[in-house]
């Protein structure tokens, strides 16, 4: 499967070090804003050898339409900005390219646009693409149908200049009708990212946490969703989409 990842901040660095370590993948390409590293390689940057291409481009000299007439990928993995999708959206919706976006907050205009474009491809959007944590809010819902009535807090911690709540603690929130200013926050240090759910029984409590060690969590999450994604027809999925099956009984 060949991918296209837009974005090569610190998660986009670490998701594409996965990638590279997965043979079912070929990672072609990285698209981003800065010409620092412009026509490197991803395998060059990190020191290690790889059949690879991932030559890194910077989106203020090279477009995207060049690069997918160029450099062909079945997937675009999105780690950049809620306003990225703009950028390459509708043209990898007239390639057939399928969307994978782990952006943590979209406005209603981005949604909106997401939904148009899954008339055409294969759209995935998740505000925390780790598998872990995903599995902790597919969890936490169901534990919340068993007692509608239970006491429950979001507690979420990210590092230290992690602006306003993250998206990963809203969805949570919203899944569980925990009003956003219920959601406590703590902004410390290097912390990646904690999220915990805490529920409130009369003479116990339960508490379901998830804790990324790593932003390498994120590109096992990609790699989870890519494969699960590749036999899915157009259409806008998150990620309770792909892990309602497993849960079939």
């Amino acid at each position: 499967m060949k991918i296209g990842l837009i974005g090569f901040g610190k998660t986009g660095k670490s998701v594409a070090s996965i990638l590279l370590e997965n043979k079912k993948f070929s990672l072609e390409w990285v698209l981003r804003q800065s010409k620092v590293l412009e026509h490197r390689s991803v395998p060059e940057f990190f020191g290690v050898e790889s059949e690879e291409p991932g030559l890194i481009y910077s989106s203020a000299t090279t477009s995207i339409e060049e690069l997918l007439e160029k450099h062909p990928v079945d997937v675009i993995i999105d780690f950049s900005s809620n306003e990225g999708i703009y950028t390459y959206g509708e043209s990898a919706a007239l390639n057939n390219v399928k969307i994978i976006s782990a952006i943590s907050h979209y406005e209603e205009n981005e949604l909106k646009l997401l939904k148009k474009l899954s008339n055409k491809t294969t759209v995935f959007w998740s505000p925390n693409i780790t598998l872990g944590v995903n599995y902790l809010l597919f969890a936490a819902k169901f534990l919340k149908k068993i007692a509608p009535w239970v006491d429950i807090e979001v507690n979420e911690e990210h590092f230290k200049k992690k602006q306003g709540t993250s998206g990963t603690a809203l969805k949570i929130a919203e899944a569980l009708d925990v009003e956003k200013e219920n959601i406590n926050s703590v902004r410390a240090g290097g912390i990646v990212g904690k999220h915990e759910v805490i529920f409130g029984f009369p003479y116990q409590t339960v508490r379901l946490i998830h804790e990324s060690i790593s932003r390498e969590a994120f590109g096992n999450g990609v790699v989870f969703v890519a494969e699960n994604l590749k036999d899915k027809k157009k259409g806008l999925y998150n990620f309770e989409d792909i892990l309602t099956p497993y849960f079939a009984i």
